[in-house]
């Protein structure tokens, strides 16, 4: 398929005839969307449950891996169905319970969307403004979300082809203009740092760095792995998207922990507002390919997303092409944008924690996606088309029973330092043991992975197994 042509694929199982590429083609999209300036704050934040730089960097490593093996784990579904990650869903929730978890993942993509798109303006007009000091704020925020929103919905409209190839460039830029940032930030590295929290400060920073990473993209594994031939060796398409997803942000994750000991007060500061404060120590003559290399990662973030929230929505029946369900969803993000960048700016802190509980949710799902393609579906080899469209069986009860035990398990035990949303979470948690360091890791995400997968496994093991076809 030629990158300028519209991809005309929706959630069918992609012809054997149109499967192209090898594994490691995988690892320049999830590189991409994972190399934005967020990385750096992520150091920062591992760095605050009380961890040194040793620690810090080690919880943050195992975090990571773990949490894009199972976005690995996902795209070998993809690989061996070619059917998107949503759509596979079917199997083990049923043709109408899997609606359930398509709302939230079709929430999570559009919903982060708008909030990258939304970075990406405020980031372009915080530097605007040093590079052109009489430009109003206003209108160059204007023009940034714009020409933000124009490339995010152009390329999600023209589908998997660009997306490949655009990730693929925009990696090797960012590749190029981080190396020179962190050079030239480089005095204000340390390692000045004490271990201050106990062994379940470790559990906690890998639980932490595991929410904060890959748990957030379980629901588009098998989106970008779908047209690999289906004979591709499993644990390649595992090895590079994990390795495009965990790696660079993990050199990220590195230089915000050793900012963190070298200039604890830019450290703070780069933990609320990465861009903003990051900018401020830099020289002027970096500011443009700053500029470039804030915008881009957060693009690149939301490239993704609206690709894969375009096959959420006909995941959800919705009887329309590929390509208009983007466009709804690119006017959906400039409408979000709109809000809040000109009415409630202030909303975006809350709209951002919901977000975080949409993850609890999603984390569930991957458990009883990957249990059931695993233990049912012979590894992603034996999915029955039947069950993936319109007069499958409505509800698979033993999937939906538990998405919606574990999912509610989990947002007891979880914290928010949003006031709004702190106040529909942690119900599960004492005083204590929200202020502790599991508290602040929200273990609630990990504990509702786990019990997800243990519950699907013990109630389709306690009834009759499906017979994979």
């Amino acid at each position: 398929m030629d990158m300028m042509t519209v991809e005309q694929n929706g959630i069918n199982a992609v012809p054997e005839a149109e499967r192209r590429g090898r594994p490691g083609d995988l690892f320049w999209p999830w590189a991409g969307s994972n190399l934005s300036l967020f990385g750096v704050a992520f150091g920062v934040y591992v760095v605050g449950l009380g961890l040194g730089v040793v620690p810090a960097v080690i919880t943050g490593a195992i975090g990571y891996a773990l949490s894009f093996l199972l976005v690995g784990l996902v795209a070998i579904g993809g690989t061996r169905s070619g059917v998107p990650t949503m759509t596979l869903g079917r199997a083990p929730f049923g043709y109408q319970g899997n609606k359930l978890p398509t709302v939230f993942s079709y929430i999570s993509n559009v919903g982060w969307e708008i909030v990258l798109a939304t970075l990406a303006a405020q980031s372009g007009a915080a530097i605007l403004a040093r590079l052109v000091p009489g430009l109003p704020g206003t209108t160059a925020t204007a023009i940034c979300f714009a020409v933000a929103a124009l490339v995010v919905i152009a390329v999600g409209v023209y589908g998997h082809a660009m997306i490949m190839v655009v990730q693929r460039y925009l990696t090797y830029a960012f590749i190029v203009l981080t190396v020179i940032y962190m050079i030239l930030m480089m005095p204000r590295l340390g390692v000045s740092l004490e271990t201050t929290a106990g062994p379940g400060g470790w559990v906690g920073g890998i639980i932490f760095a595991m929410t904060l990473l890959g748990l957030g993209w379980v629901n588009c594994g098998a989106d970008y792995s779908r047209y690999l031939p289906a004979n591709s060796p499993a644990r390649s398409v595992a090895l590079w998207t994990m390795l495009g997803g965990a790696l660079p942000p993990m050199v990220l994750l590195v230089f915000g922990v050793l900012l963190a000991g070298g200039d604890p007060q830019l450290a703070g500061a780069a933990g609320g507002d990465p861009v903003g404060a990051l900018a401020g120590a830099l020289p002027t003559w970096f500011l443009l390919p700053y500029l470039l290399t804030a915008i881009g990662g957060f693009l690149a973030g939301a490239i993704m997303d609206i690709y894969s929230s375009g096959l959420s929505m006909l995941a959800l029946g919705v009887p329309i092409r590929r390509h208009y369900a983007v466009l709804i969803d690119g006017l959906l993000m400039l409408l979000g944008g709109y809000y809040l960048l000109f009415v409630s700016s202030s909303f975006l802190a809350t709209f951002q924690a919901f977000l975080a509980i949409v993850g609890v949710v999603m984390a569930a799902w991957v458990a009883i996606f990957l249990v059931d393609m695993w233990r049912q579906r012979a590894g992603g080899r034996a999915y029955d088309e039947r069950l993936l469209r319109a007069g499958a069986p409505a509800v698979n009860w033993p999937g939906v029973v538990s998405l919606v035990v574990a999912s509610a398990v989990g947002l007891g035990l979880i914290t928010s330092a949003d006031q709004n949303i702190a106040a529909v979470v942690g119900f599960l948690m004492s005083e204590d043991l929200e202020k502790s360091t599991f508290g602040a890791a929200n273990i609630g995400v990990v504990i509702a992975l786990v019990l997800a997968g243990v519950l699907y496994y013990l109630i389709t093991a306690m009834t009759r197994p499906r017979r994979a076809v």
